[in-house]
């Protein structure tokens, strides 16, 4: 898919339903955050949330004292709504709209969260843009926190295809910089009560 493309899609999505209408909404992104601290995340360590889209992530992180945090999403709409469900708390985050694959990182990070966005990247030259991206952008020693449909998990979501991983898989598709050091499955419950199947894994950057 173009980033054109992917970009009118997903400002689609989020200018016509609220944050509880798509699949992905959790109320509380608890094994993220569990992750997060796994890591040895402390307040002043910078962290990207990219395709943080409305996700509720970034309140908790604000709520737990973290003093550098990005959120990066193609949806100007979504950034908007998370934006106004924080109030004044915004101007603690630094707000991103982009395409991961083609995004310029400025600044490198300690941690790199993705719940959610790589699956949808279908074509090699889209995934081969956006390591190349978190390569950049996440510092030597940092982590990677991707979480991705399960192999059992959905083959389509928002009307999308995906392409399902388990750790071993995606590994091969980050390449040989990012060790594997952790991996938990998850049954997401949708807001309409159906459940799917992700894997979330830790990588860091070695090289």
């Amino acid at each position: 898919m173009l980033n054109e493309s992917r970009q009118a899609h997903w400002e689609g999505v989020y200018t016509h339903k609220s944050e509880s209408e798509v699949s992905w909404f959790q109320e509380n992104p608890a094994l993220s955050i569990e992750m997060i601290k796994q890591v040895g995340a402390t307040a002043a360590s910078a962290i990207v949330d990219i395709g943080g889209g409305a996700s509720r992530l970034v309140d908790n992180l604000i709520d737990r004292d973290f003093e550098d945090v990005t959120v990066l999403d193609l949806s100007d709409a979504a950034l908007e709504a998370a934006k106004a469900r924080l109030g004044i708390g915004a101007a603690q985050v630094q707000w991103i709209v982009a395409d991961a694959t083609v995004w310029e990182p400025i600044k490198a990070y300690d941690i790199w969260h993705d719940r959610a966005a790589f699956h949808f990247l279908t074509e090699d030259r889209d995934r081969a843009a956006y390591v190349a991206r978190l390569e950049r952008a996440l510092k030597v020693g940092g982590y990677a926190i991707i979480a991705t449909f399960a192999l059992d998990g959905p083959e389509r979501c928002s009307g999308l295809s995906v392409v399902r991983y388990d750790p071993a898989s995606l590994g091969e598709t980050l390449g040989q910089s990012f060790q594997l050091v952790d991996a938990r499955r998850h049954a997401h419950a949708t807001p309409w009560g159906t459940e799917q199947s992700f894997q979330f894994s830790v990588f860091r950057h070695c090289s």
